[in-house]
């Protein structure tokens, strides 16, 4: 078994590739070397798993660990520290990590997003109605529909107010950015202190009121420390918007670019739950689960990933891995997609995932209905993809609306 230690470089034109078309970017890795150190644009050097197989395995390896505190010979810090925004389930491994989940999981129950599905309708219908009414017939799906609907619905479920809805929708977009991750992460732990101590003073019924209520369960051995719960207030919302909105939108893309699908789903508007999962595996809103690094030497397939090394698992690839998904890809609204990765997989399995299922449902069954003849508005080689690594998201979509 074999240790490789020459990372891939990125040339110019696989820069291009890796950020607009990543699929095909991670095809290649997959194909000839599927597990491989690589300099990656915006994140430095890192192990690439690219197999459907070895992802879940690693996802669910103990040694492959999240709380950098635990870094082989010598603990680490993260950025967010200065901010105290570090402390929550993504940063974690058991006990924390356990703990944590169990606290947010009592309030991100499939039962609560199907309670919320029809305000979510009722949200996208006003969505609807507005682009309806703006001037001329083409308008960006992302600004317009995509972006809006899943942080409203947010919102409303930390009880956000909808004037700061605008700002909080900006400020996770601008987060992605390094030059902007600083001050974004500050000016958000100031915004969710302010939020917290609002909402202590007229809790409701809501996770955030709950998690407070269990912050200031004094003595609870289960309770949630100052940090923690500002932390795990961050990683819903930051969990919780750009994704979908990016599902929405390069789900619409997906539609509108395979009318054969398109016409499909119109016809038989019973696949939409299918359609939904089938759209997750093929548009992968996000490109990595999040970061992992190596406690031990690992072993994935014919390579060993030396101890502390970060490990990025190519959800994109595994989704589009031939051996778990024949002809994969091609866009099949009936096939059995339930082995994707979309929303990780192991212990840190999406606790946003029926959320994000019935958001991205009510939108997309919504536009269609309200738009029968929707249509991209430019050519599909026109669109540019967002820079960044960890998401796979568009820059803006253009649609025509009739």
């Amino acid at each position: 078994m074999g240790s490789v230690t020459d990372a891939i470089p990125l040339a110019s034109g696989d820069e291009d590739c890796y950020y607009q078309d990543p699929a095909r970017f991670f095809a290649r890795l997959r194909e000839s070397r599927p597990v491989a150190p690589l300099r990656t644009p915006d994140r430095g050097r890192a192990w690439i798993i690219t197999r459907h197989a070895d992802l879940r395995a690693a996802l669910a390896d103990p040694r492959m660990a999240k709380d950098v505190h635990r870094w082989p010979g010598g603990g680490r810090s993260r950025p967010s520290e200065e901010a105290g925004l570090h402390a929550h389930m993504l940063n974690s491994d058991p006990p924390d990590h356990t703990r944590l989940r169990r606290l947010v999981q009592k309030e991100l129950t499939p039962r609560r997003a199907a309670r919320l599905r029809p305000r979510a309708e009722v949200i996208a219908a006003g969505l609807l109605d507005d682009m309806a009414a703006a001037r001329g017939d083409v308008v960006d799906l992302i600004g317009a529909y995509a972006r809006p609907l899943p942080i409203t619905v947010l919102c409303e479920l930390l009880g956000i107010p909808a004037a700061d809805r605008r700002w909080i929708s900006a400020a996770v977009i601008d987060y992605g950015k390094r030059e902007e991750s600083r001050r974004v992460t500050r000016e958000l732990a100031a915004y969710f202190s302010e939020l917290i101590a609002a909402r202590r003073g007229a809790p409701g019924d809501d996770p955030l009121s709950a998690l407070i209520r269990v912050h200031d369960n004094a003595g609870d051995a289960d309770g949630l420390s100052g940090t923690e719960l500002l932390s795990t207030v961050f990683q819903l919302v930051m969990a919780g918007f750009d994704t979908t909105a990016n599902l929405i939108a390069s789900g619409a893309l997906a539609l509108l670019t395979h009318p054969e699908q398109l016409a499909r789903l119109r016809e038989e508007p019973s696949l939409l739950p299918a359609a939904v999962e089938e759209l997750l595996r093929f548009t992968s809103p996000v490109n990595y689960a999040t970061d992992r690094f190596t406690t031990d030497d690992v072993p994935v397939g014919d390579v060993v990933i030396p101890a502390g090394q970060w490990v990025l698992n190519a959800i994109t690839s595994a989704n589009r891995d031939p051996a778990q998904f024949p002809d994969p890809d091609r866009l099949d609204l009936g096939r059995d997609a339930s082995g994707h990765v979309a929303f990780g997989y192991g212990a840190h399995y999406c606790l946003g995932a029926p959320l994000a299922r019935m958001e991205a449902g009510a939108a997309i069954g919504g536009l269609l209905a309200r738009f029968p003849g929707v249509s991209l508005a430019v050519p599909p080689e026109e669109l540019r993809w967002r820079r960044v690594s960890l998401m796979n998201g568009l820059e803006s979509l253009p649609v025509r609306l009739a």
